[in-house]
C-alpha cells in the first residue's frame, strides 16, 4: 500500500521536508479540489502566520514534482488535489460548483487516441463532464 504520509512523499520525490510543504500536502489530501485560498486557509490553522505568497510556492513545488495535480475548470480558480497520474477525470456540477472524481476507461487511454494530431506528441488529456450534482437536483 503506498504511503500518505506527507513527509515520507516529500522525501520520495526528492524535496527537502519543511512544515510549510508538509502542511500543504496534508490540507490538499484533506481537502480534494480545494482552491488555493482555501488550502491556505488549512494551513494557517495547522501553523498559525504562513504567506499565501508561500502556499503558491508549495503547491506549485508539488505539482512540479508530481504530489498534486492542479485542475483548471472552465470558470473555476485552479483547484489541487493529491490524486495525480491515474488518468482520472472529472465531474463539475453546473450550479455550485461541486467537483468528483470519476475514473477513466480501466486499462485504456482513449482519449490520448487523437485523429489529426497535427505533429504532436499525445501524452496527456483532461475531461471534464458538466451536469447537475443531486444535491442541487433535489
Amino acid at each position: 500500500m503506498p504511503t500518505t504520509d506527507p513527509a515520507a512523499l516529500l522525501r520520495g520525490a526528492d524535496l527537502r521536508v519543511t512544515r510549510q510543504r508538509v502542511a500543504v500536502l496534508a490540507a490538499v489530501a484533506a481537502h480534494p479540489h480545494a482552491g488555493t485560498d482555501d488550502v491556505a486557509a488549512a494551513v494557517r490553522r495547522e501553523l498559525g502566520s504562513v504567506s499565501t505568497q508561500a502556499v503558491y510556492d508549495v503547491l506549485h513545488a508539488l505539482t512540479e514534482a508530481g504530489l498534486v495535480r492542479r485542475i483548471e475548470p472552465a470558470g473555476s480558480p485552479a483547484r489541487f488535489e493529491t490524486r495525480a497520474g491515474d488518468g482520472h477525470h472529472h465531474l463539475v456540477c453546473r450550479a455550485c460548483g461541486a467537483i468528483a472524481d470519476v475514473s477513466g476507461a480501466a486499462g485504456e487511454a482513449p482519449c490520448l487516441d487523437v485523429r489529426d494530431p497535427r505533429g504532436f506528441a499525445v501524452d496527456a488529456a483532461e475531461v471534464t463532464f458538466w451536469g447537475v450534482c443531486p444535491a442541487c437536483r433535489a
